[in-house]
């Protein structure tokens, strides 16, 4: 059972789905089994420490031998120096950046066989990438959970994928849950799957206590697009937090003061350890639309290996019905 793309070619995966790498969420163990089922984890490293990600990278070596990646947020001041020699030596096989990333990070990172990849909202983000030489990209629409843009994702994908994909390969990324989501992204072009959401409602995954609850409970509707915890545009499920914002935009800061501010007034745990008691009906809790059809927590391997077996069974059908 293998679905062979360009992706899985040129990360050296068995399958072509990825972890997102989420602030808060996408610590060792969730990466590890990921990338162990074939995938590709990728540790989401914008709310950890500098001396945090190193222990971080270690731990996914002693738990994997399969390849894995970090993803830093680089809009952060200094984020990126502080971190990219981690990422050089901890034995990353892929970086990716959240907003944008610089020419001299790329060639550093080539010098020392490491693959870059960028989150693109906007084709022209995706054009600006790959014009800076990065490797992927990845094409995420507006029903993505965190940071988002106002793309849909069935719109976004083809479009990308026409810009660049003859250059790169194009990974999807925006509401995507499941096997059906992974064919359809093929089926538009892209050469894989960038997952975030579902993998929140694994054992593996790291959260504060409520959140993966919430994401059981929460519908198809029941997010909300909000800059009231990092001043950035941020799909999270709604609560009391960001109806009192919706209510009185006028007291929003620009990032990162608001993430200050939203840490500050106990409503942002985010990079927490796991169990951290909050308050739920303020707590920053980054989800995409594909929540309503999550119901329950699996491992997250049995997701990888849940997604090929149904990614390849739906495009038997289409098949059978061609034929």
């Amino acid at each position: 059972m293998a679905l062979k793309t360009r992706l899985t070619e040129l990360l050296d995966i068995e399958h072509p789905v990825m972890l997102a790498g989420m602030g808060g969420v996408s610590y060792h163990r969730l990466v590890a089994a990921v990338s162990e089922a074939g995938g590709i984890g990728t540790l989401g490293a914008s709310t950890m420490a500098v001396d945090e990600l190193p222990e971080e990278m270690a731990k996914v070596r002693a738990a994997t031998s399969k390849p894995f990646g970090v993803d830093l947020l680089t809009a952060l001041p200094g984020q990126v120096e502080a971190g990219i020699e981690s990422v050089i030596d901890g034995g990353a096989r892929i970086f990716v950046a959240g907003l944008g990333v610089p020419r001299e990070v790329v060639d550093l990172l080539h010098s020392k066989n490491i693959l870059v990849g960028s989150m693109c909202g906007k084709v022209r983000h995706a054009v600006s990438a790959v014009a800076s030489g990065v490797d992927f990209v990845v094409a995420q629409g507006t029903e993505a959970g965190g940071h988002t843009g106002t793309v849909a994702t069935l719109t976004l994908v083809p479009m990308v994928v026409d810009a660049v994909g003859h250059t790169v390969p194009v990974v999807a990324a925006g509401g995507l849950f499941d096997g059906r989501g992974l064919a359809a992204s093929l089926a538009l072009g892209a050469d894989g799957v960038w997952i975030g959401t579902r993998f929140i409602a694994t054992p593996e995954a790291r959260a504060v206590k409520g959140y993966k609850e919430a994401l059981l409970a929460v519908a198809e509707d029941g997010t909300v697009i909000s800059r009231s915890y990092t001043g950035k545009t941020c799909r999270v499920v709604r609560n009391d937090w960001t109806n009192h914002f919706d209510e009185h935009p006028e007291e929003l800061q620009p990032f990162p003061q608001q993430v200050l501010a939203s840490t500050k007034a106990g409503a942002n745990h985010l990079g927490a350890k796991d169990g951290t008691t909050v308050d739920v009906t303020r707590e920053f809790m980054p989800c995409g639309q594909g929540a309503g059809a999550i119901d329950e927590l699996i491992p997250a391997g049995d997701i990888v290996r849940q997604m090929v077996r149904e990614a390849e069974e739906t495009m038997g059908r289409i098949a059978a019905v061609r034929r």
